[in-house]
């Protein structure tokens, strides 16, 4: 018989992995492997993400990462930005080249452009200095001059392993998105690893899931034959389904508590598998709004994604979708204190919660 997984269940396992039930005495870049990397196109976003999962989080903490080069961001899993330590990049990065190559065909055309050429010319500016795309786009287009700006410099980003450098990405710092060779900036090659090893880390990550659920959130396709060759357990999901996962990781039972938690956005949690509904309530669609990753996000009650928040003129807001329990408000807005605290230590926050009757 094949043991059955209840929603609430896999509500539980999932956030166990992301150490959302209880913060983790760890390390920020122990946690950020543990992740499977951190969605980071809000280059703050995992600043948010780490203080929520972790014990005693300092933002100088990631910084110094960021400075020192042992955690870089770049396009990894769909071909979006995530924050990876630097062992992770030089493994991963060649495993995604197919992946970015097909999307730039997919939006792009540079007809009548030597590509060899192009990306030759480009490595050479970018490893002179790291540049934007803008500035690169500009700089190919001397020597192209029919072709899209916009087109040569994405033609470079999608071809060549290139990271985003500081201070993009540095608490109290920031700067433009500018992109350096991966291997000059790690001074070390790429290596080349199993897509195996890519599958089990999503697994220690995210929980049992499906195929479709690693396929979603690696961007990769055809990993049916790589589940069925690894030792794992099966299960069945509420629906039927089957699901897998590593032997021994973590399956809380269901009444395990679940306390608040603030989230970033663009938090791999709700991104991360097809079948959502084990932290997403009636299909609702996960906002992505534009912004630095330290002022808006998400928040979770009980385990699942409840609401928004957005910290604006010294106010925090939060928003639930719902009314909630008075002593899940109570729990949120501690919460919700030591957020302000975190994000801006020095400025006192007016911490507001809506949809309340207090």
């Amino acid at each position: 018989m094949t043991d059955v997984l209840s929603r609430r269940a896999l509500n539980r396992a999932t956030p166990a992995r992301q150490h959302l039930l209880e913060r983790a005495p760890a390390p920020a870049i122990d946690v950020i492997e543990r992740l499977g990397g951190m969605q980071s196109q809000a280059p703050l976003a995992p600043y948010v993400g780490l203080w929520t999962r972790l014990q005693d989080f300092a933002a100088d903490e990631l910084s110094t990462l960021t400075e020192r080069r042992q955690v870089v961001r770049l396009h990894l899993m769909r071909n979006t930005v995530h924050l990876v330590s630097a062992r992770d990049c030089l493994d991963w990065r060649t495993l995604f080249y197919p992946l970015h190559a097909a999307e730039f065909s997919t939006r792009f055309r540079i007809d009548g452009t030597n590509r060899d050429a192009l990306l030759r010319q480009a490595e050479r500016l970018l490893e002179e200095q790291p540049r934007t795309r803008a500035e690169l786009g500009k700089l190919l287009a001397e020597r192209w001059p029919d072709a899209d700006p916009n087109a040569l410099a994405y033609a470079a980003t999608h071809h060549i392993a290139l990271c985003q450098v500081p201070p993009r990405g540095v608490w109290g710092k920031n700067g433009p998105a500018a992109w350096a060779p991966v291997q000059s900036w790690l001074g070390a090659p790429l290596r080349s690893v199993p897509v195996d090893a890519l599958v089990l880390r999503y697994l220690g990550a995210f929980g049992p899931a499906q195929v479709a659920d690693i396929q979603v959130w690696s961007g990769l396709t055809r990993l049916r034959e790589v589940v069925e060759r690894l030792p794992l357990r099966t299960f069945r999901g509420p629906e039927g389904q089957t699901l897998y996962d590593l032997p021994e990781a973590p399956r809380p039972s269901e009444d395990t508590p679940a306390p608040p938690r603030f989230l970033p956005e663009y938090d791999n949690l709700l991104l991360s598998h097809k079948d959502r509904t084990r932290v997403i309530l009636g299909n609702r669609p996960v906002p992505l709004p534009p912004g630095n990753g330290a002022t808006t996000g998400t928040f979770l009650v009980d385990g699942m994604w409840q609401g928004t928040w957005q910290i604006r003129d010294q106010s925090l807001r939060i928003q639930p979708f719902t009314k909630l329990r008075r002593e899940d408000c109570d729990g949120l807005l501690t919460e919700a204190a030591q957020l302000c605290a975190f994000l801006a230590p020095q400025t006192t926050h007016d911490i507001v919660l809506e949809n309340v009757d207090r």
